[in-house]
């Protein structure tokens, strides 16, 4: 019975509140990435060095908490299923530790900012790692059915444009509207609304949503049998490589978005236009993932496509600006966002299927365990990318607000935004692209694996 829950066609309700799952998940995690860097250095006042090595430094937690929380994942049986239960209870905690995160208290000494902004962003971390973990893994839980799957990835991923889009518009006025963008409370006050729409999202899929395909009953599988099961699954590696590159060029692209506005435009409200522009070609892409992958039959090579397409639109942007050339520069801009956006569906839909491809080549199925390293992956990436892009400012000599008034920058500085948003994202999609060719898993194989899976439970 349960074999033929996992292929029944899914309920539109449910493939909404799958969706829903990742609109939470952007209201906390793109907020961070979009705002967190400028709000450690022009509103927290601490220093771009100092972000830097928190970058890099908190990646050691991530190298512990990610496995482990998959690890737990794989562990958990309750009648809400697996990975449902971590949504409705870890959303709402971490709701209340992105608030705290954005608790500036810009009067403090040097140790006391640093001190604070390595504990709350630690938490934060790791909050976010207990929803957005099992978030993640519940798609492949839902269903084994590859075109299913494509449609919870395609919701996912349109939700997600969706949200991001939104955040992008509302944020700034926001921040405006409770104070300004050097006040100490106004981020705090977006972050109170932001986590609300965070749990409250998560809770509508935890409600919506359910589990049909259950693990087989087996004896708890030590971790270096686990460690060997991912060492043996290419398609999985492969997936592993897109993650931490996607998160690399996205998250180090996004930290600049504010910097580049406010010191190469020179208005830093700019941004907002911006997003608005990027809005439909967002939506619109989303939803390209489905016939590209119904072209190769290979979802790899999907995304393959749509990064190499991603990263050319990028180098397209570079010889414009929004103040001199703002229609060459908004359209260049909504070309390279729509490619982007389907690339977005087709790497998260590459993940469920290489759990199958893992069970079936090694005896082992583990769902949390492969996911918690997708998701250590993805942050390994927008933490060399963040902290790259924070150090190659603080070595130009980045100069921090003084008293909350912006200082101006030298032509090094300005240079490195502007190649932050434009040409070094636009060499990373391409060397992304590439990386992702070497996905191997298409249609066709994916179809006889299931088959011979279930050929072996009967």
């Amino acid at each position: 019975m349960a074999q033929d829950a996992s292929k029944k066609r899914l309920v539109f309700s449910t493939v909404l509140a799958y969706g829903f799952g990742d609109v939470g998940c952007n209201f906390s995690w793109m907020f961070v990435g979009n705002s967190l860097m400028f709000f450690y250095t022009d509103v927290f006042c601490i220093s771009m060095s100092a972000v830097a090595t928190l970058m890099l430094v908190s990646r050691v937690w991530d190298a512990v908490n990610d496995p482990l929380v998959g690890l737990l994942a794989d562990r958990t049986r309750t009648r809400w299923g697996r990975f449902r239960p971590w949504l409705a209870f870890g959303a709402p905690l971490t709701a209340i530790v992105l608030a705290l995160t954005f608790w500036a208290h810009p009067g403090w000494g040097d140790g006391a900012k640093i001190a604070y902004m390595y504990v709350t962003y630690a938490l934060l971390v790791f909050g976010y790692t207990c929803v957005n973990l099992p978030y993640g893994t519940l798609c492949g839980a839902m269903t084994q059915d590859i075109d299913e799957r494509a449609r919870l990835n395609t919701s996912r991923s349109l939700a997600a444009m969706i949200a991001i889009g939104v955040i992008n518009v509302i944020t700034l006025p926001l921040v405006n509207a409770f104070g300004g963008k050097t006040s100490a409370g106004a981020y705090l006050s977006v972050a109170i609304l932001y986590g609300a729409i965070f749990a409250a999202c998560h809770l509508f899929c935890f409600a919506k949503t359910r589990e049909t395909v259950a693990p087989a009953v087996r004896a708890k599988v030590p971790l270096g049998v686990q460690l060997k099961s991912v060492a043996r699954n290419p398609p999985y590696l492969a997936a592993l490589l897109g993650q931490f590159l996607f998160g690399a060029v996205l998250y180090g692209r996004n930290a600049d978005y504010l910097y580049y506005f406010k010191y190469v435009a020179g208005n830093e409200d700019l941004f907002t236009t911006f997003a608005l522009v990027i809005v439909l070609p967002s939506i619109f892409g989303a939803v390209l993932f489905r016939p590209v992958f119904a072209l190769t039959g290979n979802k790899g090579r999907a995304a393959a496509i749509l990064a190499f397409l991603t990263g050319l639109g990028m180098f397209a942007i570079y010889p414009f600006d929004p103040v001199g050339t703002p229609v060459m520069f908004y359209a260049t801009a909504a070309i390279a966002q729509f490619f982007f956006a389907g690339f977005n569906t087709a790497i998260y839909a590459i993940i469920p299927d290489c759990v199958e491809y893992g069970e079936w080549k090694t005896g082992v199925r583990n769902d949390g365990f492969q996911y918690s390293f997708i998701s250590f992956g993805n942050k390994m990436g927008m933490a060399l990318g963040t902290a790259g892009l924070a150090a190659a400012l603080s070595a130009v000599g980045y100069l921090e607000p003084v008293s909350g008034v912006a200082q101006a920058q030298n032509a090094s500085v300005v240079a490195v935004m502007r190649h932050a948003f434009t040409t070094i994202p636009g060499a990373l999609w391409l060397v992304t692209g590439f990386g992702l060719l070497f996905y191997r898993l298409d249609k066709k194989g994916y179809s006889r694996i299931i088959d011979e899976l279930e050929a072996k439970r009967k």
